[in-house]
């Protein structure tokens, strides 16, 4: 059974910094996109950053684009997300995604990616 557990949420003051992780089990996804979506009470669910199957390209939303950054350790099946310099705006509950499409840039769209975490929940105070 495919599994991406995220971990690292929490309450943090703005201007302060998270590291969130996502672990993946029941298959590796060495050659195969991830990536980071959030969705704060009342709202849709977003885009937040994206890597490809090696590290090479990393896309952001322009939010996020300077504080946050997305990155990988294909040897432990883990992609993480680095957030600098959070704001209230940021509070959201931040969910990992991996693609079943091996290869190719990595994707904006939640449509295009085909495995879930369950989330973790970031809260920023003002």
């Amino acid at each position: 059974q495919v599994q991406l557990v995220e971990s690292g949420g929490g309450l943090v003051q703005a201007g302060g910094s998270l590291r969130l992780s996502c672990a993946a089990s029941g298959r590796t996804f060495s050659s195969n996109y991830m990536g980071w979506f959030r969705q704060a009470p009342g709202k849709e669910r977003e885009f937040v950053a994206a890597i490809s199957w090696n590290g090479a390209i990393e896309r952001y939303a322009d939010s996020v684009k300077g504080r946050f950054t997305i990155s990988r350790v294909n040897a432990k099946n883990t992609v993480y997300l680095q957030l600098n310099m959070l704001k209230p705006e940021d509070t959201a509950v931040y969910y990992c995604a991996a693609a079943s499409v091996q290869y190719g840039s990595p994707r904006v769209r939640g449509e295009e990616y085909a495995y879930w975490g369950q989330g973790t929940q970031v809260t920023v105070s003002s």
